[in-house]
């Protein structure tokens, strides 16, 4: 059977972004085939080439980070403050399917190259506006982060342990899931309707409103008692015996997530502890003696010790893995998950896609592309000549 074309093959993105939200965003669409063309000004770029360096690394002007969330892509310089920049823009966007942008509200109308600006010469495209509060209410010029957004979405206050802070786990929630992950969910679903209807929709993604609309467990509190439960007290926080995170002998961890009866049950065979079955779904001060004897069991051996015999019975616990250990896991492995370092693949781990499709093999087929490297390449296919290119150079223009 011959090799199909990837699933996003033909589809054009024009892609504004910088550091993390956006540019993974628009990886996961590279990944699965689309042309991203990564846009940089002609100063400094995307900040994540040098500040989101994580350990310090940063070589030939490229962060770690920057090389696994910008593979598979095409870079170009522009100066979109430039009249001829902004018009070489408009000028992409005739034969591009997709736009995206993380700006502040507002900047990309000044610049002359909002959705009114694109859909005016392609009426077809899809324009996702990715930001932290949205493009209308009365935060939406405010800056911040992560933190702030899952903050203001309530689910900042959710994360930590009993009596404790709130805590900040090395995850970026609204950052990924809703800077990410849905305004991917809006250019496909917009990107369908295009091709059906030859019209294209402007995708307001706000990444507080993304975690919002997640946080089912803590709003269903709310519905049932008018306020969520307290941190580290709730059915998936920490408030069961049965799912909960245990410390081992030699001071790692061990995953409980024993929710339904029949794996509770064959959990405290498995301990030799029969008399805790009556003890499952418990909370507060019942659940208080039942956490504190399984601490102690588990505090008995040491995390692989446990993992051997727990990896014999089916009963959802399993080892918390530090990272190094986790891109060694079998299971990720045997899913293809960890891209190791290679000439194709860079100087760099980097994670696969996060699915699997019939007819398709992930490969990466660039890497991070230099600041500008595609540049002429771009514009000869948009039909600027050699010489037209080179006077966008000489103008800084590119």
């Amino acid at each position: 059977m011959p090799l199909r074309n990837k699933p996003l093959h033909g589809v054009r993105v024009l892609d504004l972004t910088r550091l993390l939200p956006g540019p993974v965003a628009t990886l996961h669409l590279a990944d699965l085939g689309a042309d991203v063309i990564k846009i940089e000004d002609t100063g400094a770029g995307d900040y994540a080439r040098e500040m989101l360096a994580g350990s310090g690394r940063e070589e030939g002007g490229m962060s770690d980070i920057f090389r696994m969330i910008n593979r598979n892509k095409r870079g170009l310089r522009l100066d979109l403050k430039q009249v001829r920049g902004r018009d070489i823009f408009l000028e992409l966007c005739r034969d591009a399917d997709a736009v995206v942008e993380g700006f502040r509200p507002g900047v990309v109308n000044r610049l002359g190259i909002g959705y009114a600006a694109v859909s005016a010469i392609n009426p077809r495209i899809v324009y996702c506006s990715i930001s932290g509060y949205g493009q209308t209410g009365p935060y939406r010029e405010r800056s911040g982060h992560d933190v702030n957004y899952i903050g203001y979405a309530g689910v900042g206050d959710q994360i930590g342990a009993a009596d404790g802070p709130p805590a900040l786990g090395n995850f970026q929630i609204a950052d990924l899931l809703g800077g990410s992950l849905t305004p991917v969910m809006g250019i496909l679903a917009a990107l369908i309707d295009a091709r059906q209807s030859g019209r294209g929709r402007y995708v307001d993604v706000a990444m507080t409103d993304a975690v919002l609309s997640h946080a089912v467990v803590a709003l269903s509190g709310v519905t049932a008692k008018g306020t969520a439960s307290a941190r580290g007290s709730d059915r998936l926080s920490g408030g069961l015996p049965c799912y909960n995170v245990y410390r081992t002998a030699d001071n790692r961890y061990l995953a409980v997530g024993a929710l339904e009866k029949k794996f509770w049950e064959t959990l405290c065979d498995t301990l030799g502890r029969p008399e805790l079955k009556t003890s499952h779904i418990v909370y507060g001060a019942d659940a208080a003696p039942v956490k504190s004897l399984l601490a102690d069991i588990f505090r008995g051996k040491t995390q692989s010790e446990w993992a051997a015999i727990f990896a014999q019975v089916d009963c959802c616990v399993s080892p918390i893995l530090p990272m190094h250990e986790a891109i060694d896991d079998a299971q990720l492995r045997a899913r293809g998950m960890v891209i190791d370092p290679s000439p194709a693949s860079g100087p760099v781990t980097q994670f696969a896609p996060p699915l699997k499709l019939s007819e398709f093999e992930f490969t990466v087929e660039r890497q991070a592309p230099e600041r500008g490297e595609h540049s002429e390449e771009i514009l000869r296919e948009a039909g600027y000549s050699d010489e037209q290119i080179k006077a966008f150079r000489e103008a800084h223009i590119i």
